[in-house]
Parts: C-alpha cells; structure tokens; sequence
C-alpha cells in the first residue's frame, strides 16, 4: 500500500454486519430474461469483432470476485470515465426500508483499474456468466461497452460495465454525505456497503492504484462508523 494505511479496517467493517434475511427479487421490478441476455450477447460480440484475447476491465468487486477464470492482468486506465457511487441498492447490501449505493463508472475524468485476461474459450458462456452477474433488471443500470485501455504496454480494447443513465437504479451525482451515511450503515443478505468500499480500496491499493476520492470516502466511512461507538 505505499505505506498508507487504510482507516477503514476490519474491526470497523464488521460493526456494520448483521444478519439480514434477502427478501428476494424485487416483484415490482421488471427482470431482464434470457432472451434478453442472448440478445445482449449477440449485440456485444457484433460490435468487436476481434478474434484475438477478450479482455475485461474490473474497477470495482470485478477485481476480486471476476465469476470468471483469467490468466493475466495489467494496470490500466479508461478515460472518459470515473467511479462514482451512483447507483441505487435495495437488496444484496442493503434493503428496500434502508437502501444503499454501488459503485458504477460513469462519464467523465478517468478510471485506473485492473485490465484481465479471460481464459480462451467459449465467449458466449463466458459474457453469459458476466452478464447475468452484473445486470440483472431492465432497464439496466449497467450496460456493456468495449472501451480502449491505456497500458504501459501500450492500447488495448477491453469489454467494461459502465452506466447507463436512463438505468432502473440509476441515482445521479449525490453529495459526499449521503454517500458516506450510505456506505456506513447500509447492510444486506450479502454483507455489509463498508465491506464492499474497504475491498475495493484495499484490492486496489495492493496493485498500487491510489483512487483519491475512495482514499477520503474510507476515512469518512471510517470516521462515521467510529463515532457510533
């Protein structure tokens, strides 16, 4: 970590856990289907064409929860795009009566992250398991997109989630702290929104990439869930 050390530790992170009961789907949501999947399948293999490695750019819970296998990665940056906590959860790590936030990239500013290299193989399984890991409402609040990374090793193209404004969930631009009230009381079948910020930035921070605004969110997450004693 360069000699930083994170607010947000782990004793503060499990003040946040309690045992939620998951609700389940939303009924009052509309979910995408399978036929929609294969359509979105269709359409995202039609727009690269490329017969060579498929390449997935994680910014968030990709970095360490990918769903499928790769063999490599590389430090990279998407320009064009920053993370921000912009959408809106009721399930998962929060609930309908306290909702919480995810993370998303939306545009504008830049984004340093964690390009992977997916194994070879059948392509269609492979964007099958991602997609229904990251996009699971209609409309979508996610939306694959093939972006042009930035390497040391030079450009290459990799397939990102990014966000769709007109998404299902999608919150907007929210002050810091909301955000930060969010992120330190919010919790759900899955586990805790602190546990979620304190992955992302200790799995960033142990491939040397310091994201500033998420630094000073778990310090402020920190903070807040300190006070509470």
């Amino acid at each position: 970590m360069n000699g930083r050390v994170m607010s947000l530790t782990e004793d503060l992170v499990a003040r946040c856990h309690r045992e939620v009961a998951d609700a389940g789907p939303d009924p009052d949501a509309q979910h995408l289907d399978d036929a929609d999947y294969e359509r979105m399948i269709d359409e995202t293999l039609a727009d690269n064409a490329d017969e060579g490695p498929l390449w997935l750019f994680a910014y968030g819970s990709l970095i360490w929860k990918p769903e499928v296998d790769h063999t490599e990665e590389k430090v990279a940056v998407a320009r064009g795009w920053h993370r921000s906590f912009c959408i809106n959860m009721t399930r998962w790590r929060a609930t309908k009566a306290e909702p919480g936030l995810m993370m998303g990239m939306d545009r504008g500013g830049q984004c340093k992250g964690v390009a992977l290299r997916l194994m070879d193989g059948d392509r269609r399984e492979q964007l099958d398991k991602l997609f229904r890991r990251e996009m699971t409402l209609k409309p979508s609040t996610y939306k694959p997109r093939w972006l042009s990374l930035a390497t040391s090793d030079g450009p290459l193209t990799a397939l990102a989630f990014v966000i769709n404004r007109e998404g299902h969930a999608y919150a907007g631009a929210l002050g810091e702290d909301e955000v930060v009230k969010r992120l330190a009381t919010t919790c759900g079948h899955w586990g805790s929104a602190a546990d979620y910020l304190y992955n992302v930035v200790k799995n960033l921070e142990d491939r040397a990439i310091h994201d500033r605004h998420l630094w000073r969110l778990q310090h402020l997450v920190a903070e807040r869930i300190a006070a509470r004693g």
